[in-house]
């Protein structure tokens, strides 16, 4: 099985530091649902893993949690695309959960419920947080500049190796061109 696991706010729709808190508010990166959509017609499983801490801080319930993912599923279907599941943690940072990222528990569920190891696996996230949780469990972290992205490049070791794109849809086109040039 294929599988890339992106990050949700940043990578695939437009962030904001007062959270995505109603569907109305969640509004897709120009080019990250047509990404998704082409991952998918290469035979590509695509998973979300989130953080959504604003449920523990009371800004939104889990059922909008759930109206949210579905308006993004509406979105992907339109254009033929497909996200096959949500993981997300929606504990605060003070809740030492050990499934906010940094913390590696969303991917360890990713690798129990799909029964994979995530070993080289492409993980496209925004913040330093997605980097380090792909990381512990041996996953590829991939960094775009959307969202957070261009501030936490800034702060990035030079030594670490990971590569660095625009926005989903120029890292989409890096995976499926390295995956033709084998």
């Amino acid at each position: 099985m294929r599988l890339v696991i992106l990050d949700r706010d940043g990578v695939i729709n437009e962030d904001s530091d007062a959270y995505i808190k109603s569907p109305g508010e969640w509004q897709p990166i120009p080019g990250s649902l047509e990404a998704i959509a082409r991952l998918n017609r290469a035979d590509y499983r695509v998973v979300v893993a989130t953080n959504q801490s604003g449920v523990a801080r009371g800004l939104f319930t889990l059922d909008t949690l759930n109206r949210i993912h579905e308006k993004m599923h509406r979105a992907l279907a339109e254009l033929g695309g497909n996200v096959d599941a949500i993981f997300f943690c929606p504990h605060a940072p003070d809740d030492h959960c050990d499934c906010r990222k940094p913390k590696p528990g969303l991917f360890q569920e990713i690798e129990q419920r799909l029964g994979i190891s995530l070993d080289n696996v492409p993980v496209i996230g925004d913040s330093l947080r997605d980097l380090q949780a792909a990381q512990a469990v041996g996953a590829q972290p991939w960094l775009v500049l959307t969202g957070k992205g261009a501030l936490t490049h800034a702060k990035l070791d030079d030594t670490l190796d990971i590569p660095v794109y625009e926005n989903l849809a120029a890292a989409v086109d890096a995976l499926l061109e390295d995956e033709d040039a084998r």
